[in-house]
């Protein structure tokens, strides 16, 4: 081995990653072997009804179950009475679920009652192990795969293909994620690439709406509007469309990749119909809570708390304001970059290091095909009619069959104007890959997410802080633990992985220790805060895929980014924040 060889095996041997993995995987290891974990009880008011023939029942994830099996509470094995005096035996117990009653009076109410084990706080190991070593590699599928191991070492799950990743892949939420998001969206994104429709789109705003550096923005933002599929996708198309027209008219990169990132994920947030719903419904359901019991119910209270998303509102009206040049709270930096570069035109800082990537900014259309704005409007259209249509007639909208009939109008219009079948099967191919990174990432964050549970994280935190926590003061707690996570990982989706299963629980026990009068505005200003933290940690983070797409599709320092945007998000956050609180306060 060379020395220059020694050298590098020494560093990497030195770095500080390394050595948090080893202590991560160890204690994890050590604590599933020896420390035995502890069991806690708890119950959910079932929202029982009676039926036809004169019984009880409840839904129960989309199906009418009966309560003919209910037993006395003091009967059941798993009361919270019961189950200590069963582990102060050294036994566990042998049902970890059931269904009871209890009667005051003439007054029947059915609970479910749950047994939970948690290892205290070691539960936390793998989210935290993620959280940890995203810090300190600055790469998040690898921390999240740490989170995974860190999951399989703690529950014993020593088989990982078959106790952990099939058990995974069979999952509906898992399906549905890689079928709508890297089948679908990557499909119709990548054909839309290569054939220039989204080009030619931009091209006619362009003509019809730019007149200098504020209408330039405006349409970057318009653009943001009209990609609300939100993430990578929605960075690179508005960044790569918008970037010629922005360099043109002296914007400077700063302002351009905050425009594109802060109209990425929050205008995805308050136009959900794309895949956000589908992926964050199947985390949010609570055993016994009626309006989470079933699908439909959980997408219902997904579009009822659209309202409450106070960050991803006035982020999307603060980058509307920064377009005229009207908002003012955006901090030094970012206000020495507008007069840079209307006074100089220098689009960068001197001395930053812009991030590119012409692969992105430029989809090479194939010679002899002409581009067609309807090639882009039609589908677009198609796909929104759907949505909405579905959602009007159903109560939710079904986002993939809007997706499937968009990309199936975008295949026959190319086919139908004469591009070559190989052509689109090359954008299909193109627009997958582009999104495929992306899909990994996300399922591994289930992964971790799951995992999570089972090692009763959730558990551990509701018996910790379910009867103590103020109900005014668990909004902002669970605020401040998503935009942490999310910033440390890089990853809004992976952190609603780990946060939705471990809030959600908790709100609905602090809403019922707290007897609020409105429990499900209360759940829906915390689920607001789950989803409106993560998208704040992960837009503001310098290891987020659409914080490094927004940089590098806008030409801009990564570093740069990060710092001129961090104020007027942290601004937006703020408010939210205030607004939140006083939700709770006045109408809980």
């Amino acid at each position: 081995m060379s020395t220059t060889e020694s050298r590098s095996l020494a560093a990497r041997i030195k770095h500080p990653g390394i050595w948090l993995f080893a202590a991560c995987m160890t204690a994890s290891l050590l604590v599933g072997l020896f420390l035995p974990p502890a069991w806690v009880s708890q119950s959910t008011t079932l929202d029982a009804y009676p039926t036809d023939d004169g019984s009880w029942a409840y839904i129960l994830r989309e199906k009418e179950t009966s309560l003919a099996d209910a037993v006395p509470y003091t009967e059941s094995p798993i009361t919270p009475a019961n189950l200590e005096a069963l582990v102060a035996d050294g036994q566990a117990p042998a049902i970890k679920s059931q269904i009871v009653f209890r009667e005051t009076g003439e007054t029947r109410v059915y609970l479910e009652l749950r047994a939970y084990r948690h290892w205290h706080w070691w539960s936390l190991l793998p989210a935290f192990t993620a959280i940890l070593l995203c810090v300190a590699t600055r790469e998040p599928l690898t921390a999240l795969l740490g989170g995974v191991l860190s999951g399989v070492l703690l529950l014993g799950r020593y088989n990982i293909v078959d106790d952990v990743l099939k058990p995974t892949m069979v999952l509906d939420s898992v399906t549905e994620v890689i079928l709508l998001y890297c089948g679908l969206l990557g499909a119709l994104v990548g054909i839309w690439a290569r054939s220039g429709a989204a080009q030619a789109f931009a091209e006619w705003a362009a003509r019809s709406i730019v007149t200098g550096p504020k209408t330039a923005k405006f349409l970057t933002w318009l653009l943001g509007v009209c990609f609300f599929q939100g993430g990578t996708i929605s960075t690179v198309m508005v960044g790569a469309t918008a970037r010629p027209i922005a360099d043109r008219e002296k914007v400077s990169h700063e302002e351009l990749s905050y425009v594109v990132d802060s109209t990425a994920s929050p205008i995805a947030a308050l136009i959900p119909f794309n895949a956000w719903p589908a992926y964050v419904q199947g985390l949010i359901f609570v055993p016994g809570v009626a309006f989470l019991a079933t699908e439909s119910s959980r997408m219902a209270f997904y579009f009822a708390s659209i309202f409450l998303s106070f960050y991803a509102l006035f982020a999307v009206i603060g980058t509307l304001l920064l377009s005229f040049e009207k908002l003012p709270f955006i901090g030094r930096r970012f206000r020495d970059a507008i007069t840079r570069a209307r006074t100089t035109g220098q689009l960068n800082a001197p001395g930053s290091e812009p991030l590119s990537s012409q692969e992105l900014e430029n989809p090479e259309v194939p010679e002899g095909h002409i581009p067609s704005l309807w090639s882009f409007v039609l589908p677009l259209a198609l796909l929104i009619a759907t949505a909405l249509g579905t959602y009007f007639a159903t109560g939710s909208p079904d986002v993939t069959w809007a997706f499937f009939i968009g990309l199936i109008a975008a295949i026959v219009m190319e086919l139908a104007r004469g591009l070559a079948l190989t052509e689109l099967v090359d954008g299909v191919g193109l627009g997958i890959k582009a999104v495929a990174l992306a899909a990994v990432i996300l399922v591994t964050a289930i992964m971790v997410g799951n995992l999570s549970k089972d090692a009763g994280g959730a558990a551990f935190l509701v018996s910790l802080l379910g009867e103590s926590i103020h109900y005014v003061a668990l909004p902002l707690g669970l605020l401040a633990l998503t935009m942490i996570i999310s910033f440390s990982t890089g990853t809004s989706w992976g952190t609603y992985a780990v946060a939705f299963p471990l809030g959600m629980p908790l709100a609905w026990a602090v809403a019922q220790s707290h007897d609020l009068a409105n429990p499900q505005l209360y759940m829906m200003v915390c689920f607001a805060t789950i989803l409106n933290g993560s998208l704040y940690g992960d837009q503001c983070s310098p290891i987020s895929d659409t914080t490094v797409l927004s940089s590098m599709v806008s030409g801009a320092d990564l570093m740069d980014h990060v710092r001129t945007q961090i104020v007027p998000a942290s601004v937006a956050m703020g408010l939210a924040a205030f607004c939140w609180t006083a939700t709770v306060w006045i109408f809980c």
